[in-house]
């Protein structure tokens, strides 16, 4: 077993995009709206959870190489239609081998600071988490400049 050699590779820009959405009870959602969830923020919470997480991606993807990332940016949108969070993540990086792995880690890492930041309005009388539920989570996007 062994990383992927990437020594031969040039360095050039690469970006990737994804996203993933987490589903609410509707009164956890107007709570969020209304800044009114115990622990703070966790739209706020969210974006700083995600930017550690695209950092934090060769701890937790041992094969993954360490990248320089360029910049990484989470957006956060309140999807009252469908009782839901929707969480997209960009990350750019100049190096030998793609961010995907660095993006979907950031949005995985955001939905998860947020279902921690609410779980204690999502659980039923049983301690269960019935309705909330995480998904959708993909890549919309990878780019490389030659």
């Amino acid at each position: 077993m062994s990383q992927v050699d990437v020594s031969e590779k040039n360095i050039v820009r690469r970006e990737a995009v994804a996203e993933g959405h987490i589903r609410l009870k509707n009164s956890t959602i107007e709570l969020i709206k209304n800044g009114a969830v115990a622990k703070g923020d966790p739209i706020t919470m969210a974006k700083i959870g995600g930017i550690l997480g695209a950092k934090s991606v060769p701890m937790l993807l041992p094969l993954c190489h360490q990248l320089l990332l360029d910049n990484v940016s989470i957006d956060v949108y309140v999807e009252e239609a469908s009782s839901s969070i929707k969480v997209t993540s960009r990350v750019v990086s100049h190096a030998k081998t793609g961010v995907e792995m660095e993006a979907l880690t950031a949005v995985m890492s955001s939905l998860l600071n947020i279902w921690d930041m609410v779980k204690q309005y999502e659980k039923n009388e049983k301690g269960e988490y019935p309705t909330t539920e995480i998904y959708g989570v993909k890549v919309l996007k990878k780019t490389k400049e030659t």
